[in-house]
């Protein structure tokens, strides 16, 4: 026993206890969890009518009197079981909003939708991938001394593709201050599109609600160069939401070119600052609209799905967004595993986070995602259904008690986080026997699917 990896020697201990059984089954009710949160307390539920007891749970009884529960972290690094059901509920959230389905009519598959994207402007030259990376006939450097162009064909895989051809002409605090506002751009971006909408067909803008409603789901997405770009499907429905047919003159050619129109004037300034200056902040030139009509020629729903459910999983080592943990000081900055570049934009954060001018953008506390702020995906109220609903959608599936008339008097407490390492090697185990299962049976699935016309998914 001596002989082996502390990790080995905690498994074995864990797999002697008496209670092994028990938290085996809770570690494979958390689908392998790499990082499962320890809860202490009880629940109680009771007939609303008679107020006789139901059902009574305590975790007295559970090994270590705690239960444990998903992390329900959305990076893969972090957490691959969690991340994979987190992808789930993503695809059926963007993908009810296209097709229809979980409370969305199947109309609004025929309504005018868009899959746009909308991309950062330019902070200065970088590396690019695929043909010659940035050829110039004359030649030339910079004011620093750094060649202006680069004769170089870079695989995709090159680490120099995304980064400045110098570093001391990019505009870092250009870039960081942009991503910092890019809510704000796409809240006006938004507003534009209405307006944009309602100018078209002689509305006035306060009047655009009673004729049409504009719904949404949107992603951020880290290009190479670390910059924030925005994958957003749109759609127009009637005043009422997805039950509402949307107006005669809603079409996805006038949809299509009110974005375009939107993204071009959309204009953000920032507070003034003694150093930088007061910045004007837009949408980068390349703007795209794609249709999504079912009976026309574009990207399909369920791709459109698969794509944004499998981005949203990413952690940030695997985009080059930075770290998928908060910076607390200058030195976590100079230890993170990320290529210059990324830490020029982490201390552009840092520095200008501690000007009293760019306080209310909390630019340190977003430091380890270079200054972009909020969740990775976020949606209007009627695109779709919600994440809460597809949890609860879940938790009835699989048995939990629903019904109206019962209510639960529930006290819990958090008491921990996390696995010991031989916990964590068990766990691990049981995730990947849980993922090659699930794929075997979607693999079984996929011809009785192809056989009904449907969509393996």
């Amino acid at each position: 026993m001596r002989q082996l990896p502390e990790a080995d020697r905690d498994a074995i201990r864990i797999a002697q206890d008496p209670s092994f059984t028990r938290w085996l089954a809770q570690i494979t009710a958390t689908g392998g969890c790499a990082h499962p949160v320890h809860l202490s307390g009880s629940t109680t539920t009771r007939d609303t009518t008679t107020g006789e007891i139901l059902r009574h749970y305590d975790t007295r009884t559970e090994p270590g009197e705690r239960l444990l529960v998903r992390c329900r972290n959305r990076r893969s690094t972090v957490c691959a079981p969690c991340s994979r059901l987190h992808a789930g509920d993503t695809f059926h959230l963007i993908r009810a909003g296209l097709l229809g389905g979980k409370s969305v009519p199947a109309i609004v598959r025929d309504r005018p939708r868009l899959f746009i994207t909308l991309t950062a402007p330019s902070f200065g030259p970088v590396h690019g991938a695929g043909d010659r990376c940035r050829p110039r006939r004359e030649g030339g450097d910079c004011g620093h001394g750094r060649p202006l162009g680069c004769g170089t064909v870079h695989d995709a895989t090159d680490p120099l593709v995304g980064q400045p051809l110098c570093a001391d002409c990019y505009d870092y605090p250009a870039h960081v201050l942009w991503h910092a506002h890019a809510g704000k751009l796409w809240d006006r971006f938004v507003i534009g599109v209405r307006r944009q909408l309602a100018s078209a067909v002689d509305l006035t803008q306060s009047r655009f609600s009673s004729h049409a409603r504009l719904s949404f789901a949107r992603i951020a997405e880290y290009q190479k160069r670390a910059a924030v770009h925005i994958h957003a499907v749109v759609r127009l429905d009637g005043p009422a939401g997805p039950n509402d047919e949307p107006p005669a003159w809603g079409t996805a050619a006038r949809l299509a070119d009110a974005v375009h129109a939107s993204a071009r004037r959309v204009l953000v300034r920032t507070p003034y600052s003694p150093a930088i200056g007061e910045l004007a902040l837009r949408w980068g030139a390349q703007v795209d609209a794609r249709s999504l009509r079912a009976d026309a020629l574009g990207p399909d729903a369920d791709a459109v799905a698969a794509y944004v459910a499998k981005y949203v999983t990413k952690g940030a080592s695997e985009t080059g967004a930075g770290t998928d943990h908060r910076l607390t000081n200058w030195d976590d900055i100079d230890a993170a595993p990320v290529s210059d570049h990324t830490r020029n934009l982490m201390r552009t954060c840092w520095h200008l986070g501690g000007l009293p001018e760019y306080e209310p953008l909390r630019l340190r506390a977003w430091a380890h995602t270079l200054g972009y702020r909020g969740h990775i995906l976020t949606k209007s109220r009627a695109y779709s259904t919600t994440y809460a609903a597809l949890r609860a959608d879940r938790a009835e599936y699989i048995g939990f008690d629903t019904a109206t008339d019962r209510a639960t008097d529930a006290h819990w407490r958090y008491v921990g986080s996390g696995h010991t390492q031989g916990a964590a090697l068990i766990a691990a185990g049981i995730a990947t026997d849980l993922n090659t299962n699930r794929k075997i049976a979607r693999e079984e699935l996929a011809p009785r699917r192809r056989g009904l016309g449907g969509t393996s998914t």
